[in-house]
């Protein structure tokens, strides 16, 4: 398949290009480098550099080529930030998701494979939890991508868009030769904050709120593994249907304490992590756990990384070989 992919230069949209090319796919990765990164791109991949906003741009690149797909990863993902800057997420995450639904339409491009996420549940009823749980948001960065959810259910129906949202848990990890991996700026993901802080790139490790109803009091999270996102991705777009709309939870149905994420790494690493209580953040659930079974049941994927050591273990790799990053 020739397949069109939005945000290809980023953390996840990165590895999910390297599955794709390196299964015999072609792909053009549209990004504007504003949190991606052009030495993440697979070589065999082709880049333009753009943005979503710029419809121009996009009708002119589908007109002069034929795309049978569009994976679409391009979105602002920062919680906090959504919350003091709510128009910046609807405009980036939205609006210009809205231009390229629009783009593809006009191209008579059928089939989509979009990057959702779990927050997009809230504070959820109940645990695990499975695609019919009620989307109640919390936050914009939740909230924006409900909304492109709506889009392409209502484009299902009304122009034949065979879409497939993915509803992520906690991304994770890295490419396990270390060849690509994790680098955002500033970097809010609990597995490299804890390692930054076994290196000594910042001092201790925050635990935010230790009077959680869990077994030790920290928030519990379901870290799924980029590569096994990836292969996630790569099945859904070869399984579309036109005129489809569905959604899938993709996670490991395991979740791990932030205590047991730390207690990972110093066996990963083998050296001690200064950790420091501090008080809950708002909004932060107790536990975020996926009910996989439905994806298993419906594309027959399921998580080969199910264990958090061999997870850290992954991100400890490439952060020993890239220490500071992408240095571009």
């Amino acid at each position: 398949m020739r397949i069109f992919v939005t945000g290809g230069a980023g953390y996840v949209g990165s590895h999910c290009v390297r599955e794709l090319c390196e299964t015999g796919h072609d792909v053009v990765v549209f990004d504007n480098l504003s949190e991606g990164h052009r030495s993440a791109v697979h070589p065999k991949a082709r880049f333009i550099e753009g943005d979503l906003s710029d419809k121009a741009l996009l009708a002119k690149t589908f007109a002069g080529e034929r795309f049978d797909a569009v994976m679409h990863f391009a979105a602002s993902a920062y919680v906090g930030v959504s919350v003091l800057e709510p128009l910046k997420y609807y405009r980036n995450n939205t609006a210009n998701t809205l231009c390229l639904l629009e783009a593809m339409q006009e191209a008579g491009i059928r089939r989509l494979v979009f990057s959702s996420t779990c927050a997009t549940y809230g504070v959820p009823e109940r645990v695990p939890i499975t695609e019919d749980n009620p989307q109640n948001p919390i936050n914009p960065y939740g909230r924006t991508k409900l909304a492109v959810e709506w889009m392409l259910q209502d484009s299902a129906r009304a122009w034949g868009l065979g879409a497939c949202a993915l509803r992520y848990f906690n991304a994770s990890g890295a490419a396990a030769d270390g060849s690509i991996g994790e680098d955002h700026d500033p970097e809010t993901h609990l597995i490299p904050l804890v390692l930054f802080a076994a290196i000594g790139r910042q001092p201790n490790i925050q635990v935010f709120g230790t009077d959680y109803p869990t077994p030790d009091g920290t928030c519990i999270r379901d870290y799924i593994h980029v590569d096994d996102l990836a292969a996630a991705h790569r099945v859904a777009i070869e399984k579309l249907q036109e005129g489809v709309f569905s959604a899938y939870n993709l996670g490991t149905g395991r979740g791990y304490s932030v205590r047991e994420v730390i207690a990972a790494a110093e066996r990963v690493t083998g050296r001690k992590i200064p950790v420091v209580q501090t008080a809950r953040r708002p909004g932060d659930p107790p536990a975020l756990v996926a009910d996989a079974s439905k994806v298993l049941d419906a594309l027959g994927w399921k998580a080969r990384y199910t264990d958090i050591e061999d997870i850290v273990r992954t991100a400890w790799r490439w952060m020993q070989s890239h220490p500071n990053g992408f240095e571009e």
